[in-house]
């Protein structure tokens, strides 16, 4: 019984750190040529500053998003949407429109967001796809 309970442990001591990794951003300058490639296409990346899975998709990005295409959609005191987010039809965050007039809401895989626009990814862009347990 006990150990079980060690190894419950362990297990969930991996699991953690695999979280944990998950949620680093990649290494600076990473994607920035990605980011400006998908800047140059018809894409659009809708978000609001106060969610989170915006967040976490900019944060796929790390700091190569400051190229993204992001149009903020949420008033400043978080009141309202704003009209160019009104106009575009905007109901959920964060959504891509690309090209074509094809759109996806919720957090899009990298490799997701490379073939809508047909921006390469940079050929390191592995990095760490040992440890992304979760898609």
């Amino acid at each position: 019984m006990r150990t079980a309970f060690w190894v419950l442990i362990a297990v969930a001591a991996i699991l953690l750190g695999f979280i944990y990794l998950k949620t680093l951003p990649p290494p600076n300058g990473m994607y920035d040529a990605f980011a400006k490639c998908v800047a140059h296409t018809s894409t659009t990346f809708y978000g609001a500053f106060w969610c989170p899975h915006c967040a976490e998709q900019k944060n796929e990005f790390g700091d190569a998003a400051r190229y993204l295409p992001y149009e903020e959609c949420s008033l400043p005191n978080a009141s309202g949407e704003t009209p160019a987010c009104i106009a575009a039809g905007i109901k959920e965050y964060p959504t891509w429109a690309f090209p074509g007039g094809v759109r996806a809401a919720g957090v899009q895989a990298l490799q997701t967001i490379s073939e809508k626009t047909g921006c390469a990814l940079p050929s390191s862009s592995s990095r760490g796809q040992w440890f992304r347990i979760f898609p």
